[in-house]
Parts: C-alpha cells; sequence; structure tokens
C-alpha cells in the first residue's frame, strides 16, 4: 500500500475490503443478461439475451438528495441505497422500461468498510426489488471534500421496452382514470423543508419523539422510510391494460409531475378524499404549518406513482396492485384543461 497516498487521507485497502464486501450483495441482482466479471473497468449486459424485437433503452440518474443528513445524523446507512436505486427505476418505469441494470457512485470523506458495506447492501436490495442487476459503480474516497463521517450516493438505472410498447402520453384521452399507487412515505424529495420544520422550528434531534405524533416512532424512523420501488407491479399493469399515461411523483409533487404525463390539452382533476393522506404529512401540515398547495406542490402525499388509463381498467389496476402487496386507489380522471384541479377543494386550486 501507497504509505504516501494514506498520509494524504486515502486507504487503499479500506478500499479492497470494501469491494469484497459488495461481492455477496451484488451477487444477489444477476439477472439474464448480465456478462462479465464483477470488478471490471466496464459492467457489461448482453441486451441479445433477452427476448426483444425492437427494444428501445430508457435511462435515468439521481440522487437522494438531503435525505443523506439524516441517515448520517441516525447513522443508518442500509437503506438510503434502495431510495438511490427508487429514484431512478421509478422514473424509467414510467416510460413501460423493464429495469436491466443498475451503477451506482458512493463518494466518501473517510472509507469504512463496514459503512459502505451497508450502502451497496441498500442499493442491491433496491435492485432486487426492481429487477435490475448491479453490475459495476464507484467508490471514491475524497478526503478534503467531504466531512469523515458524509458520503454522496447517486446512480443510474438502464431499461428497455419495445418500441411500440412505450409510454409516452400521446394515447392519453379526455375521461382516462388515474390510478394511484400509494407511498410508503415522503420518499427522497422534499427533504430540505423537512429537516427545516423538524430540526430548525421544532428544535428535535434524530432520536425524538414528534409530540402529538408519536405513532411515527423517533425522527429517524419517520423519516428514513425507504422510497417505494414500483417496477413488479406497474410492469404487469403494462402488460395486461391498456395503459396510456404514467408518472412517478417526486420533486414538484402533484402539480409538476401530472402534467408531465400528458399531451398538451390535457389536464386533470384528482379527487381529495380518494386516498388515506399519511400521518407525516399531517405532521408537516400542522408542525410547519404549511398550507394544502405547499404539501401538494413538494410531497407525493401519499401517491407515489399514478397511470392513467381507460376506465374499464381501472378495476383490474387495482387487484394487480392488490396481489403485490400495494394498495391502490382510482383518485381522479384526465379532462381537457390543462393543469391539476383538486375535486373536494373549494376552488379547487388549494389556495
Amino acid at each position: 500500500m501507497s504509505k504516501a497516498y494514506e498520509k494524504a487521507g486515502v486507504n487503499i485497502e479500506a478500499g479492497y475490503e470494501s469491494v469484497e464486501r459488495m461481492k455477496s450483495h451484488v451477487a444477489r441482482t444477476t439477472r439474464k443478461g448480465v456478462a462479465g466479471a464483477f470488478g471490471g473497468f466496464g459492467g457489461m449486459f448482453d441486451l441479445s439475451a433477452l427476448e426483444y424485437k425492437e427494444p428501445v433503452l430508457i435511462s435515468g440518474t439521481d440522487g437522494v438528495g438531503t435525505k443523506l443528513k439524516l441517515a448520517f445524523m441516525a447513522d443508518r446507512h442500509d437503506t438510503i441505497g434502495i431510495d438511490c436505486v427508487a429514484m431512478c427505476v421509478n422514473d424509467i418505469v414510467a416510460q413501460g422500461a423493464e429495469p436491466l441494470y443498475f451503477l451506482d457512485y458512493v463518494a466518501l470523506g473517510k472509507a469504512v468498510p463496514e459503512k459502505v458495506e451497508a450502502i451497496v447492501k441498500g442499493v442491491a436490495d433496491g435492485c432486487v426489488q426492481s429487477g435490475a442487476a448491479l453490475i459495476g459503480g464507484e467508490t471514491a474516497e475524497m478526503p478534503g471534500l467531504y466531512e469523515e463521517d458524509e458520503y454522496d450516493l447517486a446512480g443510474f438505472a438502464v431499461g428497455a421496452c419495445e418500441k411500440s410498447k412505450l409510454v409516452t402520453g400521446e394515447r392519453v384521452q379526455e375521461g382516462d382514470v388515474l390510478v394511484g399507487i400509494a407511498s410508503s412515505g415522503i420518499h427522497s424529495n422534499g427533504y430540505s423543508l423537512v429537516r427545516h420544520i423538524v430540526f430548525e422550528q421544532l428544535g428535535l434531534d434524530i432520536n425524538s419523539t414528534i409530540e402529538g405524533f408519536e405513532g411515527l416512532g423517533t425522527v429517524a424512523d419517520a423519516l428514513l422510510t425507504p422510497t417505494k420501488i414500483y417496477a413488479k407491479p406497474i410492469l404487469e399493469m403494462h402488460e395486461q391494460l391498456d395503459v396510456h399515461a404514467m408518472g412517478h411523483i417526486t420533486g414538484g409533487g402533484f402539480f409538476e409531475n401530472l402534467p408531465r404525463m400528458f399531451s398538451e390539452g390535457f389536464g386533470v382533476e384528482v379527487e381529495l378524499g380518494a386516498w388515506p393522506v399519511l400521518p407525516v404529512f399531517q405532521m408537516l401540515k400542522e408542525k410547519g404549518e404549511l398550507t394544502d398547495r405547499d404539501l401538494y406542490s413538494v410531497f407525493n402525499m401519499g401517491i407515489g406513482f399514478v397511470i392513467a388509463l381507460p376506465e374499464a381498467d381501472a378495476e383490474k389496476a387495482v387487484e394487480i396492485a392488490k396481489a403485490h402487496d400495494e394498495q391502490a386507489y382510482v383518485i381522479g380522471h384526465v379532462n381537457g384543461q390543462e393543469g391539476v384541479k383538486f375535486v373536494g377543494d373549494h376552488d379547487g386550486s388549494l389556495a
């Protein structure tokens, strides 16, 4: 080992140990199409091994955002990788993609093998949930750029879809029904606002409980719940039903993400009360003194993924979700007026 590099703050041996610890987790994610050995200069995937006639590759990249700050504070690192996979995979699934493979990038102030293993375990868990193989990545120790107990995590997902089955929103029709699949909580968006409310306004620490919302557990329990990965139920719906559009409800909440599902000239009416708003969002509203518009502009409000399809297929979509142990609800419909309107609100705007 280079003693000079060690004096500069980089422990090469720790990096080697981290890679060894990863191998069993990477092995869990293998799937048809994986080629080559883990640890090469590039991850390989043989698309010809799959039964696509006119495959279109769909890719997405993302990180976890400031939710990482909570992982540092709680010293919990085994689920944050699920968030990273989810943020990439849920996006490409919204175009009809079957997730094929994933690569991760971990940059740390100090390479602690046990911590790196925990992070990659979470990434592997997310890959197993989505059906993607973890075929490569990078772990970079960067003293001076990150504090010793900090790191950043990002990922890159690639999926494929038959050209004729791509979901672009171009087939959406007025009267299509919106089916929403329940989220597990905040997922990985809005955490700058969440941290401001919980730590600055309320003055709590990561192991506190929140007065009036003790059922949420500690702050860490409530806020580190990993993002759901919707790939398997959504792909079954895509295969069996006449899906016209799909959307992943991430940053920007309902107001930004629902219009992204459609071409110009269409909008949606969302029925308030059609699904249970999770207690964590009720807590943020009350403790942060947020308006409903604030909430629906930032958070998923209990709906993490939305599909638009003919009314005749809506009941079957709910049944498919249930078969995958997911809850789904008919939450609204498509209309011919651009924008997002809420039925049940006094003027539809959530002012």
